[in-house]
């Protein structure tokens, strides 16, 4: 019995040296010091030994088991260390190599556009003030002097909600808030820029939803003057100081008088070019005297203050500045065309 325990042992010891693995490790483990092991079955037939064999049995299997558990361990550690050291050398980073950059993102051309925009107005004193889109009729039309069966309506086709809430087809609604919220007669020197929707086409020139900038003084003894010296400060400003501006008489309902506000032909520096139509001139904002009975509505006297207001179109005076030909670029995230800004 002890030969047979001798030379199990050594078949065991020779095993676990051999293993190439962990797992295999595991495997010799279980085959000599399991449950159902050769070493456990020896101690299961001990009951055909005789008394005085026994003790002497048992003590030399479990010293053998011993000494395997003990080679089984230290192997265990040579070949998890084997094991980190390859996996070390298979994810090892090359840290010598150069670094990838991350392609930095930048502004959309619109959004550029709108912060040149505010920039020169805040400059110029005016606030920057905003509102909600999903608009109530009375702020979006009856507040600016278009009541329900106004004709002037008709000139913008809305997107209706409900009879009396709509997507706001400008940003004048905010001024109109702004009047209602101040004390009676208080300055105001504001612009509300904004996304505004009408129902409209979607062409090189026409979106169902654009951007908009409004803008709105009242005070005493404003005139048409400060309107007019406003507007062709930022024309300057917004273009270059030698662009030419004119003003020609329009018809809004909640301005009166009303100006269509022009600028000389940026393509061809007004000498008449297809984006003109050969005129030499580009139109530009709609502006004019805020009308009496739009400052009435919202809690001003207008035997007491004055004041003027204007509207312009952020992605056409986009298309202008970036010589763009087709308002659809600038929503189609198209990146050929959105990287060049």
């Amino acid at each position: 019995m002890e030969e047979k325990i001798a030379q199990l042992k050594a078949e065991a010891a020779a095993a676990v040296k051999g293993a190439s693995d962990v797992a295999a490790l595991n495997d010799i483990r279980v085959k000599y010091l399991g449950k159902k092991g050769e070493f456990t079955a020896i101690l299961r037939g001990m009951g055909s030994l005789s008394p005085e064999e026994r003790p002497k049995v048992g003590a030399i299997v479990n010293a053998a088991k011993g000494e395997i558990e003990a080679l089984i361990g230290e192997q265990k550690k040579t070949l998890e260390a084997k094991e980190l050291e390859a996996r070390l050398a298979s994810e090892r980073i090359d840290v010598t190599l150069p670094g990838r950059n991350v392609p930095m993102g930048h502004l959309h051309p619109l959004t550029l556009t709108l912060e040149r925009i505010k920039d020169i107005f805040v400059h110029m004193g005016f606030s920057v003030e905003e509102g909600p889109e999903i608009e109530r009729d009375y702020f979006n039309f009856e507040a600016l002097n278009l009541p329900k069966d106004h004709p002037a309506r008709d000139m913008q086709d809305s997107f209706y909600i409900t009879e009396e809430i709509l997507m706001r087809s400008q940003t004048s609604p905010v001024q109109a808030r702004t009047m209602q919220s101040n004390e009676p007669n208080k300055p105001i020197r504001m612009i509300a820029p904004g996304r505004v929707y009408r129902r409209d086409e979607y062409d090189a020139t026409h979106s169902p939803m654009f951007t908009q900038v409004e803008g709105l003084v009242i005070d005493e003894g404003i005139s048409l003057a400060d309107l007019k010296g406003t507007l062709e400060l930022f024309l300057h400003q917004i273009f270059n100081e030698n662009v030419g501006v004119r003003f020609r008489p329009s018809f809004f309902p909640f301005t009166e008088p009303s100006a269509e506000v022009d600028i000389s032909c940026v393509m061809c520096h007004g000498e008449g070019c297809k984006v003109c139509k050969g005129t030499g001139w580009l139109e530009i904002l709609g502006a004019g005297m805020v009308h009496p009975h739009v400052l009435e509505m919202s809690g001003y006297d207008p035997k007491k203050v004055s004041g003027f207001a204007f509207g312009m179109g952020v992605e056409r005076i986009a298309m202008l500045s970036y010589g763009v030909d087709d308002l659809r670029l600038f929503y189609d995230n198209d990146m050929r065309f959105l990287s060049q800004f």
